[in-house]
């Protein structure tokens, strides 16, 4: 129980279509698990809702509401409605984010619009986030804001937008950790490597027509520690350890979770 009593606000609690779990959906699930109170908040309420039932059979606490990460007055919105229903915000979880599905691409490739698009999801839609939690940490002095970042913020990467976009989030992450010390309210980052979920595997093997099962395994090559990829409960508990006071002294940090993949870069 070492989230017991706190209340929890998971963007992108939901998930699209594949095999598995994705880090939101699993982060939610980790959190009530530990005894948090749970706003799960997604694009697609359906699947906020899911996760919801799915925290209820296993005897936790939740809600779903419907939010988009490119609309601040829904982000805005989720907030007030963790503190209207439960008094309090203890953690800001933001796991939105998009890549290939949204029209990424190399720099002589990309695409006003892919850009935008994926710059609005990632990285806008974190800071909007922020900047509605931060009242609401700084009045109760105390609070964790955490974020869904990617190995490939420091890696090389072939698609412009998401390789930018996860980069300033490890620099807005430093950014709110020094400027709210004071206030009590920490703030991390996770860098997930090669992992397996339906938006890091499905999607690639719709995207290129080939079977999922062979995307898995050319990934699976690349991660160092036992040829495996990771999964989302790996990046969940990583969120787990982040959001509790075991992590009490630790802010403004970028975590790797990523079977040792980065380093290679040192």
């Amino acid at each position: 129980m070492r989230l017991k009593d706190r209340i929890a606000l998971v963007i992108g609690a939901g998930q699209g279509p594949g095999q598995g779990i994705g880090n939101g959906r699993a982060t939610a699930l980790r959190f009530a698990q530990e005894g948090a109170r749970v706003l799960c908040a997604d694009r697609d309420l359906a699947s906020a809702e899911e996760t919801v039932r799915m925290i209820a059979e296993a005897g936790g606490e939740s809600a779903a509401f419907e939010a988009d990460a490119t609309r601040e007055a829904t982000l805005a919105a989720a907030v007030a409605e963790a503190v209207r229903r439960w008094g309090r915000l203890d953690v800001l979880h933001y796991n939105v984010g998009v890549s290939i599905a949204g029209g990424d691409a190399p720099p002589e490739e990309i695409t006003e619009e892919a850009f935008d698009r994926i710059t609005a999801i990632n990285l806008r839609g974190f800071v909007m986030s922020v900047k509605h939690a931060l009242p609401v940490m700084r009045r109760q002095q105390s609070g964790v804001i955490l974020s869904i970042s990617s190995a490939a913020a420091v890696e090389s990467y072939p698609y412009v937008a998401y390789k930018c976009t996860k980069a300033a989030m490890v620099a807005f992450t430093e950014q709110v950790a020094i400027q709210n010390a004071e206030y009590g309210i920490r703030c991390n980052t996770i860098l997930p490597g090669l992992m397996d979920t339906p938006m890091a595997v499905d999607t690639r093997a719709r995207a290129t027509g080939r079977p999922r099962e062979e995307v898995a395994a050319e990934r699976d090559a690349k991660v160092p520690l036992r040829r495996r990829m990771g999964t989302a409960w790996d990046v969940a508990n990583a969120a787990l350890f982040l959001a509790s006071d075991e992590a009490g002294f630790i802010t403004g940090v970028a975590l790797p979770v990523d079977g040792g993949r980065l380093v290679r870069i040192g």
